[in-house]
């Protein structure tokens, strides 16, 4: 057993702290990696907060990257000293999803129950998301993990493991935005961004980001976005004007907001398509007209991770922002240290940040 320092949440929704674990050897197939920078996710929030379930004590964090510092028996691809991110997908290779290509929805990803993580007297830490990455190290299963250059830092490496792939992949695997498309992005937040860049990305014709905020619609044009529109009254109404009255191809929604679901149809198009990307809280529900989107053909869509394949989709998401088409740098919004997390998730829910990073400083230690 390793001693290591992690933030850990003993009571939902109250402030986490900073404390002494043991993280066990890496086993078959794992990887042990040390933690050098992880991003502050909304989901990391929903789940400090209890809105996603999962026991406690546990450690978050799910949006890394880092360097490998030991293998496990069964380990192929990598070795200490590389260069890695580490993502909340672990999959099994095997069961019907892995085989179809669909890894981000394993139906055996393994037991949450059996992590790496406890106190120091031995009871139990639920690694949260099989990640648990607000910590000096974590130990994960080797399909977490997607090696990347080293000379890429690793604060903007980090955003690839969970916003980047989730906003991207749903707008270019999962709504399959094709050259032409007119496209609606909802919440200009960080997964939003990563959207409009995907839609972008694909060759969308007009896309349209929706946001209370003006300066997170300015921020968007950045991004890509075309056009922005305030939330405010019937902004369906204003971007189908935009759109020339026909509405869009495909509404991203990125927002965890049962509400805002409720209203995303009515942006649609003709067999457009809404793609789920946001999550709201358990036992939060949405309504829809199943008559008329049937009679038009529309559809919805849920898009987990942007339905990526790691191995496959990020090594040319990097290829992108080495060659300057995908922005990362531009989204960190605040850089904090790994005692400063209750003050980081404070200020993602100020709404006004793209993404926090936590950077871990180790000195000349592995």
């Amino acid at each position: 057993m390793t001693k290591i320092q992690a933030v850990v949440c003993h009571e939902h929704g109250q402030p986490m702290r900073l404390e002494t674990v043991t993280l066990r050897a890496p086993a078959l197939g794992e990887i042990e990696v040390r933690v050098d920078a992880v991003a502050v996710c909304h989901s990391d929030i929903s789940l400090w907060q209890g809105g996603f379930g999962g026991a406690l004590p546990a450690v978050f964090g799910h949006e890394a990257a880092g360097t490998v510092t030991a293998v496990g028996d069964g380990v192929r691809d990598f070795a200490e000293g590389d260069s890695v991110i580490v993502t909340l997908i672990r999959a099994c290779g095997t069961c019907p999803s892995c085989g179809s290509g669909h890894p981000t929805v394993c139906e055996a990803p393994g037991d949450a129950a059996q992590g790496p993580i406890a106190t120091e007297t031995g009871d139990p830490v639920w690694q949260a998301l099989f990640a648990g990455a607000f910590a000096e190290k974590v130990v994960v299963d080797q399909s977490q993990v997607v090696k990347i250059p080293a000379d890429i830092p690793k604060d903007a490496a980090s955003l690839i493991a969970c916003g980047v792939i989730t906003g991207v992949g749903a707008a270019i695997n999962t709504a399959n935005i094709r050259p032409g498309d007119d496209v609606v992005v909802i919440g200009a937040g960080g997964v939003g961004l990563n959207a409009v860049q995907g839609a972008r990305i694909a060759g969308a014709r007009r896309i349209v980001a929706v946001d209370m905020n003006p300066d997170k619609l300015d921020v968007a044009r950045e991004f890509g976005a075309t056009h922005g529109v305030l939330t405010e009254g019937r902004p369906f109404k204003k971007v189908k004007e935009i759109l020339g009255g026909r509405g869009a191809d495909a509404v991203l929604v990125t927002v965890g907001v049962a509400s805002v679901y409720d209203l995303a149809p009515r942006y649609l198009a003709n067999r457009g398509k809404v793609v789920m990307v946001g999550m709201p809280h358990f036992g939060e529900n949405a309504t829809y007209s199943p008559l008329v989107m049937a009679d038009v053909g529309q559809s919805i869509l849920g898009s987990k991770m942007g339905d990526v394949v790691i191995k496959r989709d990020v090594p040319w998401m990097v290829d992108l922002y080495q060659q300057g088409r995908l922005k990362l740098d531009e989204l960190i919004s605040g850089r904090w240290s790994l005692d400063q997390v209750n003050e980081a998730i404070a200020d993602t829910m100020s709404g006004n940040a793209r993404r926090n990073v936590i950077v871990l400083d180790h000195g000349d230690t592995k």
